[in-house]
C-alpha cells in the first residue's frame, strides 16, 4: 500500500487520485469515481469531493493507498 502524505486536515478524493498517480487528470478522476470505480474505507463513493483523512484507504483498480499527516 502507498502512504500520501499532506499537510492539510483532508484531501478531496479527486485530487487524491491524481496525486497518487491512479489517474492522469481531473477528468479521468471524475469519471471513475462517478462510475462507482472507486473504495474509500471498503465502500464505493461516488462524491468526487468527498473529504479522505489521515487513515482513510482508498482503492482504485486493486491499488491502494492511504493518507498520512504531518
Amino acid at each position: 500500500m502507498k502512504a500520501i502524505g499532506i499537510s492539510d486536515d483532508f484531501i478531496k478524493l479527486g485530487q487524491l487520485l491524481k496525486l497518487a498517480d491512479m489517474v492522469s487528470s481531473g477528468v479521468e478522476a471524475k469519471i471513475v469515481i462517478q462510475n462507482g470505480e472507486v473504495k474509500v474505507n471498503g465502500e464505493v463513493d461516488t462524491r468526487r469531493g468527498k473529504k479522505i483523512y489521515p487513515q482513510d484507504i482508498v482503492e482504485y483498480k486493486g491499488k491502494q493507498v492511504t493518507v498520512i499527516g504531518e
